[in-house]
């Protein structure tokens, strides 16, 4: 199986923000990835450690069967990979979304007290499978459906 993109959400620089039971995130038929800055139009962009958080989807089907609620965004995820460990990319991994994007894993994901909050389970419960933290080195258009790719070093001229 190749690894896909599985789903995009953002949350719209717009909204009002949520109460702090759920994360407030929407589902993206297409993003734009902005190089240092992440989602276009994301209210969570633009922080230089923090511009991406992605997840893979058979960690979330996994946490499903656990009792964790993973509907698109709920695991304060913003996009979701299929066929790949991302739990496993190390710090520096660059992965090529679709043609052009282009991302960097800066580190693990860990949950927080907010996610502990809205989850109703212990930090402790996810820890090593919440995916990634990543920065957009080069932007682009992405969508459901697009292909990951890990970066070798001959294209990292990116």
């Amino acid at each position: 199986m190749h690894a896909k993109i599985s789903s995009i959400v953002y949350t719209p620089k717009d909204i009002k923000p949520k109460p702090a039971h759920h994360f407030a995130r929407q589902p993206l038929d297409e993003a734009e990835l902005v190089e240092g800055y992440g989602i276009n139009g994301d209210r969570k962009g633009g922080h230089p450690k923090r511009q991406l958080n992605v997840m893979g989807s058979e960690t979330l089907d996994q946490l499903e069967r656990e009792g964790f609620q993973v509907a698109p965004g709920q695991m304060g995820e913003q996009i979701v990979v299929s066929g790949m460990d991302v739990d496993a990319l190390p710090k520096n991994t660059r992965l090529r979304f679709g043609e052009t994007a282009v991302i960097e894993v800066i580190e693990p994901r860990n949950g927080c007290d907010r996610f502990e909050h809205i989850q109703g389970f212990p930090i402790n419960k996810s820890v090593g499978r919440l995916g990634v933290i990543a920065r957009v080195i080069s932007g682009g258009v992405v969508r459901p459906g697009d292909a990951v790719q890990i970066m070798t070093t001959e294209d990292a001229h990116v």
